[in-house]
């Protein structure tokens, strides 16, 4: 197995589309993902996987039943499993997602905006 470092910049500036996870590295049965977001997703929770957002750059917001988080560039926050969320984005915002490789994006929800076979770059 080679080892090699990545860089994220370089990785982000791979893709345009928004709410789209890109495998960017795994360990230990979970996946390290990068994303891009604008606007709105979806309501929705994981009922076996916790889900960790890191914004990279930007400001990234996550509603949740009883309040809105608000995270700024070198900040995250972990969702436990079963908690409802919903991320949104009213400008750009680049992020990475540490997760279990089982994670559906949209959670207990199917929509439009669901990923089910990701792009590893």
């Amino acid at each position: 197995m080679e080892i090699h470092k990545v860089n994220l910049q370089s990785k982000l500036k791979t893709f345009n589309e928004y709410w789209t996870p890109k495998i960017v590295g795994s360990l230990n049965n979970q996946l390290v993902k990068i994303a891009k977001f604008n606007g709105e997703f979806v309501m929705h929770k994981h009922e076996q996987e916790d889900e960790l957002f890191y914004v990279i750059e930007g400001k990234l917001f996550i509603e949740l039943i009883d309040k809105t988080l608000e995270l700024n560039s070198g900040e995250f926050v972990i969702i436990p499993k079963g908690v409802e969320h919903k991320p949104y984005a009213p400008e750009e915002v680049s992020v990475m997602l540490f997760e279990p490789a089982s994670t559906l994006n949209t959670g207990n929800t199917e929509n439009e905006l669901t990923v089910s076979k990701l792009d590893k770059i």
